[in-house]
């Protein structure tokens, strides 16, 4: 009998390879593969408030710059109307003879009804006065009224923010003129979403509630990384194609600083696919080509296959097979 480390070599020098140590094997089966279709989500702003001027005028204060952040009411400009003040001092010296025409018949009033308790003078006359003195009332009150607009307006030079935000721009320069409801600054507010522009083959993919997947901001994010790829709902689908495109609005955490108009990857579900795949443990490569081991009638084959994208299983990563193996063949692991 010969010895124990003779007999381990004993396969070498006849030129018999020994069996290799086999961990398994892994019967192939299609398995299914979501497809997405990589876009551009366009970044924009649910609300765009513009902050108007209410009166003419001067623009005197300006106190917002494109980038600023600003709550509701904040005073973005301040515009001075000066006829607002000539106005002002018509309308008090107009009061003040209106006050001295009412007083003056009201003294009249009651000099009449004096002269008309002694039989003096008739009635129909006190009713002259009396009535004199109501339209002087009225005219005074309508002459307040108007002193109380001239003040409103005076107040109105102040250009406040509809709404909190971002000012996205300020078309006008201090001390420029301003006329009534022109645009003092633009604001972005309500938070950010991506607008989708999908063709319209695949309108029937898109649907609310739909999860799609945003890359890293830029364009250097080529391939989907699902583990690196942050998730975002569908919210809105708009029911008409715009240049046979179905637009959709995409909510998704993380865009407050992305600039409005920014565009980002976004990756969308449009369907599903059988293919086949092996563990990526499975799959070596030599000389620039990919082999996979398959168990067959005479031993173990290394057959030459074309790999694909990597895929997610549920017991690991799996690489797709393009050509090379078809279903049922029984890939072995190492």
């Amino acid at each position: 009998m010969l010895p124990a480390r003779f007999a381990a070599a004993l396969p070498l020098l006849l030129g018999l390879a020994a069996p290799p140590a086999l961990a398994g094997e892994v019967v192939i089966a299609p398995v299914a593969k979501t497809e997405y279709k990589s876009i551009f989500g366009q970044v924009e702003s649910r609300d765009l408030a513009v902050a108007r001027a209410r009166i003419g005028g001067t623009i005197m204060e300006l106190g917002v710059e494109e980038g600023a952040s600003v709550k509701a009411g904040d005073v973005i400009a301040t515009v001075v109307d000066d006829k607002l003040a000539l106005h002002l001092q018509a309308m008090d010296a107009h009061l003040k003879e209106l006050h001295a025409q009412l007083d003056n018949a009201q003294t009249e009033l009651k000099r009449g009804l004096a002269l008309v308790a002694s039989g003096t003078i008739a009635k129909t006359q006190v009713d002259g006065l009396q009535t004199q003195v109501n339209v002087l009332t009225s005219q005074v009150t309508a002459a307040e009224a108007d002193r109380a607009v001239i003040l409103q307006q005076g107040t109105e030079g102040q250009v406040l923010a509809p709404a909190p935000g971002r000012v996205l721009s300020v078309p006008v320069t201090k001390g420029s003129v301003a006329m009534p409801g022109e645009t003092i600054a633009r604001i972005a507010g309500g938070g950010y979403y991506l607008r989708l522009s999908l063709p319209e083959r695949h309108a029937a993919a898109v649907a609310l509630g739909d999860t799609v997947l945003v890359g890293a901001r830029g364009f250097a994010q080529e391939q989907l990384d699902i583990a690196s790829a942050r998730k975002g709902k569908i919210v809105k689908v708009y029911p008409e194609l715009d240049s046979g495109h179905v637009l959709a609005d995409v909510e998704v955490d993380g865009l407050g600083d992305y600039f409005v108009g920014e565009r980002t990857r976004v990756w969308l579900s449009v369907g599903q696919r059988e293919v086949i795949a092996v563990p990526a443990a499975a799959v070596s490569l030599r000389h620039g080509v990919d082999f996979v081991q398959v168990a067959g009638s005479a031993g173990p084959q290394d057959v030459a296959v074309i790999a694909g994208e990597s895929l997610e299983g549920p017991d690991g990563k799996l690489v797709e097979i393009l050509s090379g193996l078809k279903a049922g063949d029984k890939v072995i692991t190492p």
